[in-house]
């Protein structure tokens, strides 16, 4: 049973969850149309349910719903449904977040500003499927609010959307793709080499190396050990390696398991030189 706290529009309603004591969102089409504050409904068939957490921890669901545009929930709500035909679920607490940040991409798109974000290559190679949803929400975004965001912002909400698919944070992802895109230009200037972005090698280095950072929070390591293969045969490979995983640690301030070094100097040395690994 939900009780209507208010009324978004005629495909939104904020609720009060009887059984769990919980505000949710409800979208579907026509779901807000002849609804009241205080009203009394039983499930919406056909309506998206979404539970609720604030970018602000202090600051009230209501408050937050109060300070979004109904058309950009709207819009977030079908962005995330596009992600789940992709991805099958997603936490559906990344609504309101999301909202926020497409209404304030909004904004800044009327106004002329732009909030770069100068990983946006890197976020495209890391996470690709995601990258596509988003293109797809940038769609969305136009066809409901009127509004086009840059690719910069596309890069943003891909993202949101990653977060919503995994146990990180917005600002873990970022820092974690931050720190691959300067393990990347220590590869490039130790070699000399300029790596082709996109390419299937570089896509798996970078992998790697995201993957690298991930199990180096988790406090966790790789069963693989090169580095006496890697020292022996390619040394220069993993001296830079060595580089890159201390460089790491710093960021992370946690150490990287030595193991890491070998293992990530076989995908550099696969990178710069394909045919000697």
């Amino acid at each position: 049973m939900y009780r209507v706290i208010k009324v978004l529009n005629n495909n939104g309603i904020l609720v009060y969850h009887v059984e769990t004591g919980k505000e949710m969102i409800l979208l579907g089409n026509g779901v807000g149309f002849g609804k009241k504050p205080t009203e009394q409904i039983e499930k919406l068939p056909g309506a998206k349910v979404y539970s609720l957490v604030t970018r602000r921890k202090q600051e009230s669901v209501l408050k937050t719903v109060n300070g979004i545009r109904p058309e950009f929930i709207e819009a977030t709500g079908k962005i995330i449904e596009e992600a789940e035909n992709v991805f099958q679920k997603i936490n559906h607490e990344m609504l309101l977040p999301l909202a926020d940040h497409i209404a304030l991409a909004a904004k800044r798109a009327k106004e002329n500003r732009q909030l770069p974000n100068p990983f946006t290559p890197d976020i495209r190679v890391l996470f690709g499927e995601e990258y596509q949803v988003a293109l797809k929400g940038r769609e969305i975004i136009q066809q409901l609010t009127g509004h086009e965001i840059s690719e910069d912002e596309v890069g943003f909400i891909t993202l949101h959307i990653h977060a919503g698919l995994s146990d990180e944070a917005v600002s873990q992802t970022l820092d974690a793709t931050r720190i691959v895109n300067e393990g990347i230009a220590m590869i490039e200037q130790e070699f000399d080499q300029k790596l082709e972005s996109g390419s299937l090698g570089c896509t798996r280095l970078m992998s790697h190396m995201y993957y690298m950072i991930l199990r180096t929070r988790k406090g966790e390591g790789t069963n693989a050990d090169f580095n006496e293969f890697i020292f022996q045969n390619y040394p220069r490979t993993g001296e830079a390696a060595k580089r890159v995983c201390d460089y790491m640690s710093r960021q992370l301030k946690q150490p990287v398991a030595k193991e890491e070094i070998g293992f990530l100097a076989i995908h550099i040395q696969r990178v710069i030189s394909p045919d000697t690994v």
